[in-house]
């Protein structure tokens, strides 16, 4: 069976007009990947920890971010690629100053995520 090329306009997928923000699931256009487009200029801010069931690969395409994937804290900047295993809690925050944007590819025809409670966050 042959499949045909799919081409999307930002409008089918993005969630702002000014930043690479927005959610692009496999299962819309037949194929086993889902990509999320994250952006932020605030600092501290990003993904809260959460797992997925399968393996994710986060793409650093400008700024300057901490990661956290499981108990190893990374910094990592624009060019950079991390993995993010399936079953491992992770998050990441921009570390500033400006603009980070990631490209987050899901190894899944559908995003899948189960939020969870950040171990940092709470109080002995």
């Amino acid at each position: 069976m042959s499949r045909k090329p799919v081409h999307l306009k930002r409008s089918d997928w993005a969630s702002d007009d000014r930043f690479w923000k927005g959610i692009l699931e496999g299962r819309d256009i037949g194929t086993g990947v889902t990509v999320l487009f994250y952006a932020t200029e605030k600092t501290g801010v990003g993904p809260k920890w959460h797992v997925h069931p399968y393996d994710e690969i986060f793409i650093v395409r400008t700024g300057k971010a901490l990661f956290t994937i499981g108990d190893t804290k990374l910094e990592a900047v624009a060019g950079d690629v991390l993995l993010g295993p399936a079953d491992i809690p992770h998050k990441y925050e921009n570390l500033g100053p400006g603009l980070l944007e990631t490209t987050d590819i899901h190894v899944s025809d559908r995003w899948i995520q189960t939020d969870l409670e950040d171990p940092e966050m709470v109080e002995s």
